[in-house]
């Protein structure tokens, strides 16, 4: 069976009358990803929903932590996006801005926690360990720096008894990087999903808004 999450504004009855007739034939049922914890890991191409939809699956929580992985720097559009994904937080989440993902994971706290996003964790990682000039000069040096913060991570993600929504771009499916550094990025991006996506108690899929589960 494929599960899907479909959002209906609570203003379109003609859309919740719809899926309401589906229910009553058995061939929808209102499902949202599966609480309690471990890790819930979402992902999605850029633009497709995936923030969002993580964002829904929490709305209803007393407290959440939202974990924010970026470097806001200067950029204005950057800057912007920022702006939006605060504005349309509940009132009741707490911002927590770090790269120390394994704590936050391991930690205590019953509140629910909310990654965003693994993607550019793993971008400022990779700065950390200079991997973008050295593989420019194919130096594999970097390597072990980031193999230690990724099998943190992963063993964070597999022992977590919070309840954990994380969010990572899929960047494998297009076009192959004219770059070398943008090349393992593609490559570095992919295999760590893959590895947290292993760990993790169930995996969902978006695109155009819709949500799919796929492990």
């Amino acid at each position: 069976m494929r599960e899907y999450r479909v959002r209906v504004e609570e203003q379109d009855a003609r859309a919740q009358q719809l899926l309401g007739e589906l229910a009553d034939r058995g061939q929808v049922q209102s499902m949202d990803h599966r609480p309690g914890p471990g890790v819930c890991l979402v992902l999605g191409g850029a633009r497709s929903g995936k923030s969002h939809w993580a964002e829904l699956q929490l709305a209803d929580r007393e407290r959440v932590e939202y974990v924010a992985t970026s470097d806001y720097g200067q950029d204005a559009e950057w800057l912007e996006r920022v702006r939006v994904h605060r504005e349309r937080r509940p009132g009741n989440w707490t911002t927590i801005e770090t790269l120390d993902l394994a704590s936050v994971l391991s930690s205590g706290d019953e509140a629910s926690v909310l990654v965003d996003c693994l993607s550019v964790w793993l971008s400022r990682v990779l700065d950390e360990a200079d991997a973008w000039q050295k593989c420019e000069r194919n130096d594999d040096s970097w390597r072990p720096e980031i193999e230690q913060r990724v099998a943190e991570l992963l063993a964070a993600v597999a022992t977590t008894e919070r309840e954990v929504l994380v969010v990572s771009n899929e960047v494998g499916s297009g076009v192959v990087p004219a770059t070398a550094s943008g090349r393992l990025y593609r490559d570095e991006l992919g295999r760590l999903n893959a590895r947290v996506a292993s760990a993790s108690r169930e995996v969902w899929w978006c695109v155009a808004g819709l949500a799919q589960r796929v492990g």
